[in-house]
C-alpha cells in the first residue's frame, strides 16, 4: 500500500499524506513544548523579580496551534491574554520578543507589539510603517492589539469581520483599497475566555454578529474557571454551548454554526477548524468554537495560586488531562497500518523526550538574550551617571559633606547590579545629587544637568508618544479652508449638514455612515435625509439599539482601511460605548506606539436640550477618559461640516458632540461643501473687545454672544472665544493673547462645577501662564452639580443664563 495517498485529514483544502502529516505533528509538538516552557519560566521571573505580573497562555495550547492552520495572510485576530502558542504559530511572536514585553523593554526592535507599554501576553502587529502610514495588510497576518478587559475585544471584532463583507460587495474599491482586503476574503478570530462570556459586551457582538452574518470564528477557551470562581457561577446552564443554542442557525433562520470540541484532541480540532473556515469564508457566517476541557496549569496569573480555590480533585484532573500530556500520549500511540506486518509511527518516547529538553533549553536561553538586551541600556545610562558623580566627587573633595553623600549614592548604583538596576533606580540618584548641589556652581554640575534633562526627555519620549497620529494627515496638521457662500440665502442647519455628508459620501468612496436610525429616516435630526436611498444600504445603514458595537463596527473598519461615522444618538448614550472609547479606541496608537490606528468618527449631540437626558455637557468625564481621540464641540452646524470635511482629510479619530438645539437654527450654505475645513485646536474669536475675555464653547456660545450685546449697552466691551476643540485645547496660545489684552477671564460652561471649566482653566492658568495678566480672580459660570431638569423653567434655574453671565461680569468690572 502507498501510504503517501493516504488522506490523514480528510479535507478538500488541507491534504497530507503520511511524511507531511508526521513532519506537522512534530513541528507541533516541538512548539506547544516552547510554549508551555516560555509560560514556566515567565511565571519564575515574575516570582524572582525581574518582571512586574505574567498571565500565560499555558493549557491551550493545543487548539491554538490547530487555530493557526486556517489563519492566513490579511485574516484578523482580536483575541485575549492566553493567545501566545497562536501568534507564535502564525510567525509574529517570538520567544525573545515574548520575555521581552515581559520585561517591559523600551525598544521596537526588541519589543514591537508595544515598545513595552502593553502589560504582558497582550499581542498584536503593526499595521503602520514608521511613518505612521498603512502597510500592505493582505501581505501579513494581522492581529489588533489586546484589551485586559474582559470581553472588550469583542465589540471591533464585529468591524473586522464586517470590512469583509463590505469589501465583497463594494467593487469600486477593489483596487483603491487593494492593500486592505483581496475582495473580502479576509476572516475575523476572535478569542475570549469562557468567564469573560458573562459579560454584556459579549452578547451584543454576538447578536450583531448574527444578524450581520459576517466572517467571524470566535473560539471560547473552556477551562472551567474565571480567576478563582467556576462557571456554575459565571451562567445559567452547566454547559457555555448549550446557553448559544439560541443563536444556532437551522433551515428557517439566519444565526451562527456553533460546534464543541475537546481541547486535547488534536485531529478533531484540526478538522473543526478547517469546517469553521469553510463556513465564514466562504458562506459568510459567523461561527463560535466552544472549546472544552481546557487546563490552567498555573493559574489565572502571578497574582494568585490556583491551590488557593482549586480543589485536589480538580487539580489531579488537570494534570491528568492536559492538552499537551494528552497529545504526547496521541503521538505515541499512534500507528498506521501498512500492510498487516508493518506499521508507521510517528515518533517515540526517546525523540519526544529530546524535544522536551531542547525545547527548555532553548526557551532559557532566548529568555536570557532578551534579560541582556533589556538591561544593556539600563547600564549604558548607570556607567554615564557613574562616570559623571566620579568627577563630581574629585571636584567637590574639599567639601566633605558633599563627598559623602555622592560617595554613598555611588554605591546605591553600584549595588543595584544585585537587585537588577531600572531607569527609574538611575535617574532618582542623578536627580538627588543635583537637590545636594542647588547652592553650588561648577562645569561638572552642568554636565548633570544636561545629562538629566536630555535623557529624561528621551526616556519620556519613550513612555509618553503617539498618543495621537504622528502621520503626515495628523489633524494638528491639516490647515483651515474657509467656507464659501453665494449669498446670504439661509437654511435649516440640519440642510447645511446633510448636503455636505453628500457630498462627503461622493468624494469619499470608503466612507460609511451608520447608527440607530440613521438609514431609512436618515437620522432623528434629518441630517442624513435621503442620503441611504442615493447611496445604498452597505454605505448608509441602520442598526440595532446597542451602542458599545456600533462604535466596536467602527473601530474594526476603521482598521481596515475604512472610513466609518458612527452615530451615537444622544451624548448620554456615549456612556454605553465609553469603556470601549477610553481602553480600546482612545489608547490604541499609544499602547502600540504607532503600530496601529482606527480614525473613526463618532458623531453625536448634546447641550441645550431641556431635561435630564440627551442634554448638558459632560465634558469633564469624557475629556479625561478619550485622552487620544479628538473631542470636537461646533457651535453650529457649517462648524460641524467642517469638522467632518477635516477629520476625512486627516487619520485620528474623534468625538464630535452636535448641538442639539441648532438642527432648525438658520445658516447659510456654503458652496464649497465637503471641502472647507474647521481647524482643530484652533480657538475662534468670535466678538472682539477690550474688558473681558469671556471663554466658551457649543450652544452656550450662542447665550455668551447675547450676554455680550446686553454687556455692550452697559459700555462693557466683551471678547467672546469660542474654544472648538477641548482635545487638543488651544494650540496656539490664543486665550493668552486676549487676556494679555483685556486681563480679565469668564469661563461659562454647561458643564457641572469642576468639570471642563476646571480643564479649560488649568491649560489657561498653568500651560499658557495666563495668570500672569489677570487683574482680577478668573471666575467660572457653570451648570448645577445635578443633570438638567425637564423644561425651560427648569433649564433656566440649572445651567447659565444671559442674565448669570451679565450680572457675574458686572462683579467682576465693578471689584475692579
Amino acid at each position: 500500500m502507498n501510504y503517501n495517498n493516504k488522506k490523514f485529514i480528510d479535507d478538500d483544502e488541507l491534504y497530507f499524506d503520511f511524511d507531511s502529516f508526521k513532519k506537522m505533528v512534530i513541528n507541533d509538538y516541538k512548539l506547544a513544548r516552547i510554549s508551555r516552557e516560555t509560560s514556566i519560566l515567565g511565571r519564575k521571573e515574575v516570582l524572582n523579580g525581574r518582571a512586574k505580573f505574567g498571565i500565560f497562555g499555558d493549557g491551550k495550547e493545543i487548539p491554538q496551534l490547530t487555530m493557526a492552520k486556517v489563519f492566513k495572510n490579511g485574516d484578523y485576530r482580536s483575541g485575549y491574554y492566553r493567545d501566545q502558542t497562536f501568534m507564535m504559530s502564525i510567525g509574529v511572536l517570538t520567544v525573545k520578543s515574548f520575555f521581552s514585553q515581559l520585561y517591559a523593554h523600551s525598544d521596537l526592535e526588541a519589543e514591537s507589539v508595544s515598545s513595552g507599554r502593553m502589560m504582558t501576553s497582550h499581542f498584536g502587529t503593526r499595521f503602520l510603517n514608521k511613518n505612521g502610514n498603512w502597510k500592505n495588510l493582505i501581505q501579513q497576518k494581522n492581529s489588533s492589539a489586546d484589551i485586559s478587559s474582559t470581553a472588550a475585544q469583542m465589540p471591533r471584532l464585529l468591524g473586522l469581520a464586517q470590512a469583509s463583507k463590505i469589501y465583497k460587495e463594494l467593487k469600486n474599491l477593489r483596487e483603491t483599497h487593494k492593500i486592505f482586503s483581496h475582495n473580502g476574503n479576509e476572516v475575523a478570530f476572535g478569542t475570549i475566555g469562557n468567564a469573560s462570556i458573562s459579560e454584556g459586551l459579549f452578547w451584543e457582538t454576538l447578536n450583531a454578529a448574527s444578524v450581520l452574518q459576517i466572517p467571524i470564528i470566535l473560539s471560547i477557551w473552556d477551562d472551567e474557571y474565571g480567576i478563582s470562581v467556576p462557571n456554575k457561577y459565571q451562567f445559567s446552564k452547566q454547559n457555555i454551548s448549550d446557553l448559544l443554542y439560541g443563536f444556532h442557525r437551522n433551515k428557517k433562520e439566519k444565526g451562527i454554526e456553533i460546534i464543541r470540541v475537546h481541547g486535547y484532541s488534536y485531529i478533531d480540532l484540526t478538522k473543526t477548524y478547517i469546517k469553521a473556515d469553510k463556513i465564514a469564508r466562504k458562506e459568510h457566517v459567523p461561527v463560535i468554537i466552544h472549546v472544552t476541557n481546557l487546563t490552567q496549569p498555573q493559574g489565572h496569573s502571578t497574582s494568585s495560586s490556583h491551590e488557593r480555590y482549586k480543589s485536589k480533585e480538580r487539580l489531579e484532573w488537570e494534570m491528568n488531562n492536559d492538552g499537551i500530556k494528552k497529545f504526547r500520549d496521541w503521538i505515541l500511540n499512534f500507528r498506521f497500518e501498512i500492510n498487516q506486518k508493518d506499521y508507521c509511527k510517528i515518533a517515540n518516547v526517546d525523540f519526544l523526550d529530546q524535544i522536551d529538553i531542547e525545547a527548555k533549553e532553548y526557551v532559557k536561553n532566548e529568555k536570557e538574550k532578551a534579560w541582556e538586551a533589556f538591561q544593556k541600556p539600563i547600564y549604558k545610562i548607570r556607567n554615564e551617571v557613574l562616570s559623571i558623580l566620579d568627577q563630581i566627587q574629585n571636584n567637590h573633595a574639599e567639601e566633605k559633606w558633599i563627598k559623602k553623600y555622592v560617595k554613598k549614592y555611588i554605591q546605591e548604583l553600584h549595588n543595584t547590579t544585585k537587585n537588577y538596576p531600572t531607569k527609574k533606580s538611575v535617574f532618582r540618584i542623578a536627580r538627588k545629587v543635583l537637590y545636594l548641589l542647588s547652592k553650588e556652581k561648577s562645569n561638572i554640575k552642568d554636565c548633570l544637568i544636561e545629562w538629566v534633562n536630555k535623557k529624561y526627555h528621551e526616556e519620556q519620549e519613550n513612555y509618553s508618544s503617539h498618543l495621537y497620529s504622528i502621520s503626515e494627515k495628523a489633524s494638528a496638521k491639516i490647515t483651515e479652508v474657509f467656507p464659501v457662500y453665494n449669498d446670504d440665502y439661509k437654511v435649516d442647519g440640519r440642510i447645511v449638514l446633510r448636503e455636505n455628508f453628500d457630498k462627503l459620501l461622493e468624494l469619499h468612496p470608503d466612507l460609511l455612515i451608520f447608527g440607530e436610525d440613521v438609514g431609512k429616516i436618515g437620522d432623528v435630526n434629518q441630517g442624513l435625509e435621503g442620503l441611504q436611498k442615493k447611496y445604498g444600504k452597505i454605505r448608509i445603514f441602520d442598526t440595532g439599539i446597542r451602542e458599545s458595537t456600533i462604535l466596536g463596527q467602527g473601530i474594526g473598519l476603521a482598521m481596515r482601511g475604512l472610513r466609518p461615522i458612527v452615530e451615537i444618538q444622544y451624548i448620554d448614550y456615549i456612556l454605553y460605548a465609553l469603556q470601549i472609547m477610553s481602553d480600546d479606541l482612545a489608547c490604541l496608537q499609544y499602547r502600540t506606539k504607532g503600530g496601529q490606528k482606527a480614525p473613526v468618527i463618532i458623531r453625536t449631540r448634546g447641550h441645550r436640550l431641556e431635561g435630564i437626558w440627551h442634554s448638558g455637557s459632560p465634558m469633564g468625564g469624557i475629556i479625561n477618559y478619550l485622552r487620544g481621540i479628538l473631542v470636537l464641540v461646533p457651535r453650529n452646524m457649517v462648524k460641524a461640516a467642517g469638522f467632518y470635511n477635516t477629520l476625512l482629510y486627516g487619520d485620528d479619530p474623534a468625538l464630535v458632540v452636535e448641538c442639539l438645539n441648532g438642527y432648525r437654527i438658520k445658516e447659510k450654505l456654503p458652496k464649497n461643501l465637503g471641502l472647507f475645513r474647521t481647524p482643530i485646536g484652533i480657538v475662534e474669536r468670535t466678538r472682539t473687545g477690550e474688558d473681558i475675555t469671556m471663554i466658551t464653547y457649543g450652544s452656550t456660545w450662542r447665550i455668551v454672544s447675547e450676554a455680550a450685546e446686553e454687556l455692550s449697552n452697559m459700555n462693557i466691551d466683551s471678547e467672546i472665544i469660542d474654544i472648538q476643540s477641548l482635545l487638543p485645547f488651544d494650540l496656539q496660545k490664543d486665550i493668552v493673547k486676549s487676556l494679555q489684552k483685556t486681563n480679565r477671564l469668564l469661563i461659562i460652561d454647561e458643564d457641572v462645577p469642576g468639570g471642563a471649566s476646571a480643564y479649560i482653566l488649568q491649560k489657561i492658568l498653568e500651560e499658557q501662564n495666563g495668570y500672569y495678566y489677570l487683574d482680577s480672580p478668573p471666575v467660572t459660570i457653570t451648570a448645577k452639580e445635578h443633570r438638567p431638569p425637564y423644561g425651560s423653567d427648569g433649564d433656566y434655574f440649572s445651567k447659565p443664563s444671559v442674565e448669570n453671565i451679565v450680572e457675574k461680569v458686572l462683579t467682576i468690572m465693578n471689584d475692579n
